[in-house]
């Protein structure tokens, strides 16, 4: 129970369909697990509905609220809803991300580079930018950012790289701006994952049958250092758990990578 008596609002609590379980759905069931009490904000209504079932199916309790982060004005409106409901937050999870229409930097076009940015930085930003004066209030608060090793490994996406590097910036600067608040800002920086995003989208994008997305699987695995194998969604999931506990209360500042030490082969 080591979220027992806290509110936490999990930003893309929805996930892609897939076999496997997405960064968003595993982070807010097992907050639910540790005790929290959760909003579940995705664009997609009916994918977090799929979440919030699933934590009532193990005794917990969340409300969902279809939001489009990329707009401030739902951004406030889901933290109001946060507010009315539970009274606090505690705990803001921001897990965004994608990589729609994204090309190398002399072909991507104005419109996707914009479309990457509102959602992957623009984003968390609003969500902080109005959950940040309820938890100043109470002097205390977590925020987790997931960003992505592509922040600082070597990546032909240039709107995606360039969104989760200045997410990192990000994290950073409220750092140091809220400490003084006593609130804590930290950030994951998830590698290759075995997520229906990652998996399902990419095999979708290439239109891969059955056996080419197989083998896109296992070249996904030769690339990770620790035990040759993708992550799970669960593995980030235990680590933004750590940064929302009070476990982690002396730590603010961090960009935390989960990758099998993909970003460790730097230099």
């Amino acid at each position: 129970m080591r979220l027992k008596d806290k509110v936490a609002i999990v930003v893309g609590a929805g996930q892609t369909p897939g076999d496997e379980i997405g960064n968003g759905r595993a982070t807010a069931q097992l907050f639910a697990r540790e005790g929290a009490k959760l909003l579940l904000v995705d664009r997609s209504g009916e994918a977090a509905e799929a979440t919030r079932a699933a934590i009532a199916d193990e005794g917990g309790e969340a409300h969902v609220y279809r939001a489009d982060i990329s707009r401030e004005d739902e951004c406030r409106d889901a933290v109001a809803a946060c507010l009315r409901e539970y009274g606090r937050v505690d705990v803001l999870h921001n897990n965004v991300g994608i990589g729609t229409g994204d090309r190398g930097p002399a072909s991507l076009s104005e419109e996707a580079f914009d479309h990457i940015m509102d959602v992957n930085l623009k984003g968390p930003w609003f969500m902080v930018k109005h959950a940040l004066p309820s938890m100043r209030e109470q002097r205390s608060g977590a925020i987790v950012n997931i960003s992505s090793i592509a922040a600082v490994c070597a990546s032909g996406l240039f709107g995606y790289k360039v969104s989760k590097a200045a997410l990192n910036a990000m994290t950073h600067c409220l750092a140091t701006g809220n400490a003084k608040h006593n609130i804590r800002v930290n950030a994951i920086m998830p590698g290759l994952m075995n997520t229906p995003m990652a998996v399902e989208g990419i095999a979708s994008a290439r239109g891969l049958d059955a056996d080419a997305k197989r083998a896109m699987v296992e070249a996904r695995d030769r690339q990770v250092p620790l035990g040759g194998k993708m992550g799970s969604a669960w593995d980030v999931a235990n680590a933004a758990l750590f940064l929302a506990s009070d476990e982690s209360r002396f730590i603010t500042g961090v960009i935390l990578p989960v990758d099998g030490g993909q970003s460790a082969r730097i230099g």
